[in-house]
């Protein structure tokens, strides 16, 4: 399916003070594709309030850096002309490019008006300078179309999206973004605060690129644990054409536990109860994003968490800070994210088989689809020594070679397997690490 690269991280211009966010990533997506990722995740592209900050309290969806309001004309990650540029240059290297949608809730609003529902004065008369979108009370909960709020984000005013008005705009504002601005998909922010229905228009609705009908990707953030995050996918995809998936988050808290817990039973990763292993066709996994990295990292043996994402079903999101910042990239070296993510692309494919779960050995093949020929994916959790065991793989008198690991204290290189005639091999991996091998 793919593997994305989430581009952004809390207050990243920072790093950058002599370029635009869009210009320095701008930089990185020619090498992005050559180690094979597909997908670029950007952050909320239009003008916020205030103008500098990180975009998640929109206030004029149509201002992409072009017009002086909220304190600047561009916005804190860089100007229209330089976001237009970064997508091109997206798609110019084969890559798709997200953007963050935040439908929630609004800020900055340019005068307080008097609901007349419930007698409080908001901030909820919007005049944005690019002459779009404007709004007023009528267009925030409350309101006579709905007075029942599902979650509020901090104090800023709910948009109330069954306003035919304002569901007429969303609808709008998501045919903008893909056919005229030029993104192939949406992550979807703070989907648990309005109605799962708005996103399954958008994501039913047909956009035109490239002379014909395309549908688009879809990904919520359902901050959840899995039965939430699996009743909101029922409401959204029943009798869906283009079905939106979900970030999971229940196997990010076990991926933690497994990096960061010493003692942690690597059978509780094939139980069920999250995405991957009930519903995997849907899962968006991930290690870190922009939110959760803040408050609750993983601080320790984070590798072992993008081996497996990484080798395992669902789509796997790389988060921007890890693989460049935190030095896990490893570009041209067997041992990091890099590699990971070319043989995702090269070998990850079809259906997954547990060969083999012990609390401390974990052996799982990827059962292969057309070219992509399978692999065969080793996991110790051992800190002191190498671990394996025999498994039996779909692949008799066979040698499978290792392209991907990593040890703890541990540089050597795992040798390769020979099966024998019933399929059966030796699958070893390093102290408190990881093997991944393939067909030789």
């Amino acid at each position: 399916m793919g593997v994305i690269m989430q581009a952004f991280y809390w207050d990243c211009p920072n790093s950058q003070p002599n370029m635009s966010w869009w210009e320095y990533i701008q930089t990185k997506m020619p090498s992005l594709h050559q180690q094979g990722f597909t997908a670029v995740w950007l952050p909320p592209v239009s003008k916020a309030y205030p103008a500098l900050s990180m975009g998640y309290s929109p206030y004029d969806y149509y201002d992409l850096g072009e017009h002086d309001q909220k304190g600047s004309v561009a916005t804190w990650f860089g100007n229209k002309d330089q976001l237009f540029s970064l997508i091109q240059t997206i798609h110019d290297n084969n890559m798709e490019v997200n953007a963050d949608m935040v439908l929630n809730h609004n800020s900055g609003a340019d005068e307080q008006e008097q609901n007349p529902i419930d007698g409080n004065w908001r901030w909820t008369k919007f005049t944005p300078l690019s002459g779009k979108f404007y709004r007023d009370r009528e267009c925030f909960n409350p309101s006579i179309f709905e007075r029942w709020d599902n979650r509020t984000f901090g104090d800023m005013p709910d948009l109330c999206h069954r306003n035919p008005y304002v569901y007429a705009q969303m609808m709008e504002l998501a045919r903008w973004m893909l056919e005229d601005v030029g993104f192939d998909g949406f992550r979807y922010d703070f989907v648990l605060g309005y109605g799962g229905w708005l996103i399954r228009s958008i994501q039913e609705m047909l956009t035109m690129k490239k002379g014909g009908e395309v549908k688009h990707f879809g990904v919520g953030e359902c901050w959840e644990k899995d039965r939430v995050i699996d009743e909101w996918l029922t409401e959204i995809n029943a009798w869906s054409d283009n079905p939106v998936s979900a970030f999971d988050f229940p196997l990010r808290d076990r991926l933690k536990s497994l990096c960061c817990n010493y003692g942690f039973s690597l059978r509780t990763l094939t139980e069920p109860g999250t995405l991957l292993n009930d519903n995997p066709e849907r899962a968006v996994t991930f290690v870190e994003n922009h939110d959760i990295v803040r408050n609750d990292a993983i601080v320790t043996d984070k590798m072992l968490a993008y081996a497996f994402i990484l080798s395992h079903e669902g789509y796997p999101c790389v988060f921007w800070q890890d693989y460049y910042d935190w030095g896990l990239g490893l570009e041209g070296e067997k041992s990091g994210i890099a590699q990971l993510v070319r043989v995702h692309e090269e070998y990850a494919a079809g259906s997954t088989s547990v060969l083999y779960v012990e609390d401390n050995l974990y052996i799982m093949q990827r059962n292969g689809y057309a070219n992509q020929r399978g692999l065969i994916f080793v996991l110790n959790n051992l800190g002191t020594k190498w671990n394996g065991t025999w498994a039996r793989t779909q692949w008799p008198n066979t040698k499978l070679i290792p392209v991907a690991w990593r040890g703890e204290n541990d540089s050597n290189v795992p040798a390769e397997v020979i099966t024998n005639q019933d399929g059966w091999g030796e699958c070893w991996a390093p102290p408190r690490g990881y093997c991944v091998y393939v067909v030789g």
